[in-house]
Order: structure tokens, then C-alpha cells, then sequence
């Protein structure tokens, strides 16, 4: 088989035990289709099948292998290592003195990087997905061969090259380990900011009070919407069938909302504080000095170690740390100065101006965060990876119409209406589509694709340019 690699194999070992055993068992019956024998029949009512039909089947497998493994062998002959030439490395770059030039190579650095991987998803997944069609060509009831599909339940993560399944394990791994952690910070820092508070009437302190009580809660919902979506369970599924990983940014969206909500609020009573234009400075005790610091040293540490991880709820969890950072550092500040300098109004005032950072912080969330959910187009970069992912299929198709990505939350979902030649047989129109959608979806930016097939580069679009109606 060409191109098939030891993963299938050893996925598919069940598959072809359980295969050969079942036609042990038929042969041990008499029911040995390929002999002659019926298979609906047995004892002395069980009849010869025909010659002429028996080798119907052998020559139908035949074609059907052959078709195969011409449309493998057309879509990997792309020689994609003479893409290489065109890298700069990293002494080459730092010799480049002008910036704009030096960016436009590390973009091109990068596109290259983009192209490698739909290569390695294309020769990594079109084998299996090839193989894994139609498995009774001659519809006898007996799979004469089984693909990775089949082997996995319909899922293509195993089937993918073992350094990008090992990446994504990986990435996976380390945005469990941060979500944990931030939930034990927040919750041993929230006990100390609550007793701190206790001991000091300081608004600006209040304020970090709340920041932190979010801050669990906000860790609560993402650790609770990556928990849902990781369940694989039937009832979950049959009632969601697509789409749980949108739970992942609504939660998001929900706790900014919150957020701006809450701070609001301290943005009332740090303006009622200052209506009276007349005050006291008060000065933070040393357990709340300790409480800020030790938030300030923890988040920033937190912050760091989330800065790498590039998930969208690890990326909301280190935009919490950089606020939390700059916050308590200014919430310790202006009451230290403001009682240093007897300035009783530099406490609230630095409350309200904190809060109408977060507010704006976190409104700029909710609001990217409803862009997504309304059907964002994608970005450039992965509109060009999109690209590229049609471009491998020049050798088996005429042409490519349009192509359409948007996100459906954080990943993204994509369209792709290729031409093939009005003469493409069915089964062959089926094999191109569906292996180009589900190497689509290999790609870590895609949740779902699909892929219309035309005839005509003039035709319609495939979609009512007025089809969502206010």
C-alpha cells in the first residue's frame, strides 16, 4: 500500500483480526463466498455462485485499488522540499539590517512553516482517508480492506504526523497544568486579600478584593468549559453533535461581562467617595502590603508561564495575569503615596482610574469575543494556509472557486468549492471532496470543513446571497 505508515498499521491490526476471524468462521460453514457458496444459504440448499460473478468481484477490488492509488500517487508528487531553498535562517536574518526587510523574511519564514505542515497533514491523512472508502468494493459483506478511519471511530488525531500529535498532546497538557494552577493561586490569594481587607478600609484595596474574587471565577468557568469539552459522552454528543468548543469563548465572554459589570460598580463608589471633596489618608497595613505583593509576584510568574501557550483560554488566563500585575501594583501604590503625602483623594481616584482600565480591558474581550461567535472571517495567514491546503490538490481537480473561512468561536470553520471535469465519475467526484475536508480539518485551526463540488467556473456560489434575512 503506498505511503501507508506503521500507526495504521498497528491502529488497524483489531480491524484486520476481526476481519480474517470472520471469514474463518464463514469458511468453517461452507459459506465461503469467494469459493462460490451463497452466503445466505446453508447445508444442501447452499448453491455455486457464478464464475462470471466471482471474478466480477475480484476485477471491480481491482479497479477500485488501482483508482486509489493513482489518486495518491497524483496527490503526492508535489516535491515539497524544494521549498526549503527559500528559507532564510537565523544567521541569515540577523545579517539583514533594514527591519522592514528583515520582517517581510520572517513572514516568509513562517508561511514556509505553514506550507510544511499542510504537506505533512496531506501525505499524512489522504492515505488513510483514500483507504479507508468504500472497504467492500464488491459488496459481499466482507471488508476487503479497512482504512484509518475506520479504525479510529471516524477520528483522523491519530492519524496525523507523530510530531504534531505529540505538539498538540503537549499544548493540551500544558493548558490543563495552568488552568490548575491559577485555580490554587486564585483561591490562596483571595483568602489573603479578604483578610487584608478586614484590617484596612482602603478602596483601592476593595477593588483588588473583587479583581481577585473574579479571577476565581473566571478560572472556575474556563476550567469547567474545557472540562465539558473534553467529555465524550454519548447523550453530550447526540445533543451537541458540533460545536462544544464554542462553550470554551462564551464562557469567556460571560465572565467579561462580569467583570465590567462588577467594576463598575467600584467605579461608583470610588466617585462617591470622592463627592464629598474632603477625606482622610489611610495608610495599608503590613498584611495588606504582604497580600499585594505576594498577588503581584505570583500573577507575574503565572503571566510568564502562560505567555507560550497559545490557547485561547490560557491566553485569556495570562491577559488576567498582565491585569492583575498592573492593578495591585497601582492599588499598593497610590494608598502608600497618597499617606505619604497626606493626599486623601489619590486612594479612590486611583480606585475609579483602575476600573475604567479594566473596564476597557475586558470590554475589548467581550467584544472580540462576540465578533467570533457572530462569524469573524479568518485571519489572512490562515486564509493563505487554506490556500495552499487546495493548491496540493491541483493534480486531481480543474480548479478551485472559492474559499471561505470564518470562525465558529476560537477555531474556525472552512469552505471550499473545488471544479472537476463534468465527466468525473461519482465515486471519484466523493473520494477528492471528502479527503480534502478531512485534511482540512487535521489543520489545528479548523474545527469543521466542507467541500462542494462544480463543473462550471461561472455558476452560482453555492450559497442565497440573501439567505440569513433580518
Amino acid at each position: 500500500m503506498v505511503g501507508k505508515r506503521e500507526l495504521f498499521r498497528a491502529t488497524s491490526s483489531y480491524s484486520k483480526k476481526h476481519i480474517r476471524a470472520e471469514r474463518s468462521n464463514v469458511q468453517d460453514h461452507d459459506d465461503d463466498l469467494e469459493s462460490g457458496m451463497n452466503g445466505h444459504t446453508s447445508g444442501h440448499d447452499a448453491r455455486p455462485r457464478p464464475k462470471i460473478l466471482r471474478f466480477k468481484d475480484v476485477a471491480t477490488t481491482a479497479l477500485e485499488d488501482h483508482r486509489r492509488e493513482m489518486l495518491k500517487k497524483a496527490l503526492f508528487e508535489i516535491e515539497h522540499d524544494s521549498l526549503e531553498k527559500y528559507r532564510k535562517t537565523d544567521d541569515e536574518l540577523k545579517e539583514i539590517k533594514n527591519k522592514k526587510v528583515r520582517a517581510y523574511y520572517e513572514q516568509q519564514n513562517q508561511r514556509l512553516n505553514d506550507w510544511l505542515e499542510v504537506d505533512a497533514v496531506v501525505r499524512a491523512v489522504a492515505d488513510d482517508v483514500l483507504e479507508s472508502m468504500d472497504p467492500d468494493p464488491d459488496h459481499d459483506g466482507i471488508l476487503e480492506r479497512g482504512g484509518g478511519i475506520q479504525a479510529n471511530n471516524g477520528g483522523i488525531a491519530s492519524l496525523l504526523p507523530e510530531e504534531e500529535q505529540q505538539k498538540r498532546r503537549k499544548a493540551a497538557k500544558r493548558a490543563k497544568v495552568a488552568i490548575n494552577i491559577n485555580v490554587i493561586a486564585n483561591i490562596l490569594l483571595l483568602t489573603g486579600k479578604i483578610v487584608a481587607a478586614f484590617s484596612s478600609g482602603s478602596l483601592s484595596l476593595i477593588a483588588s478584593l473583587v479583581d481577585s474574587a473574579l479571577d476565581l471565577l473566571c478560572t472556575v468557568i474556563i476550567w469547567s468549559t474545557n472540562r465539558i469539552v473534553g467529555w465524550r459522552i454519548n447523550a453530550l454528543q447526540k445533543r451537541f453533535p458540533v460545536g462544544r468548543r464554542r462553550l470554551e469563548p462564551i464562557g469567556i465572554l460571560v465572565f467579561s461581562i462580569i467583570m465590567v459589570i462588577s467594576f463598575l460598580q467600584i467605579l461608583q463608589e470610588s466617585a462617591e467617595k470622592l463627592m464629598p471633596l474632603e477625606g482622610e489618608a489611610e495608610e495599608l497595613p503590613l498584611i495588606a502590603v504582604g497580600a499585594l505583593l505576594a498577588t503581584i509576584i505570583v500573577k507575574g510568574i503565572i503571566w510568564f508561564g502562560c505567555m507560550p501557550i497559545k490557547t485561547t483560554q490560557v491566553q485569556a488566563l495570562a491577559q488576567d495575569c498582565k491585569t492583575d500585575v498592573i492593578f495591585n501594583t497601582l492599588s499598593l501604590l497610590f494608598p502608600f503615596i497618597g499617606a505619604k503625602a497626606n493626599v486623601w483623594w489619590l486612594d479612590p481616584l486611583g480606585a475609579g482610574l483602575l476600573s475604567l482600565y479594566i473596564i476597557y480591558d475586558w470590554g475589548e474581550t467581550c467584544f472580540e469575543n462576540v465578533t467570533r461567535l457572530s462569524g469573524q472571517a479568518a485571519d489572512q495567514n490562515l486564509q493563505k494556509k487554506l490556500m495552499y491546503l487546495a493548491y496540493r490538490f491541483s493534480p486531481v481537480v480543474k480548479g478551485v472557486k472559492s474559499i471561505t473561512a470564518y470562525h465558529a468561536g476560537d477555531g474556525c470553520w472552512a469552505e471550499f468549492d473545488i471544479l472537476l471535469d463534468e465527466n468525473t465519475k461519482l465515486h471519484t467526484s466523493h473520494d477528492i471532496a471528502e479527503t480534502l475536508q478531512y485534511c482540512a480539518e487535521g489543520l489545528d485551526e479548523v474545527d469543521r470543513a466542507f467541500v462542494t463540488t462544480d463543473y462550471s467556473s461561472s455558476g452560482p456560489t453555492g450559497h442565497a446571497t440573501d439567505g440569513e434575512r433580518t
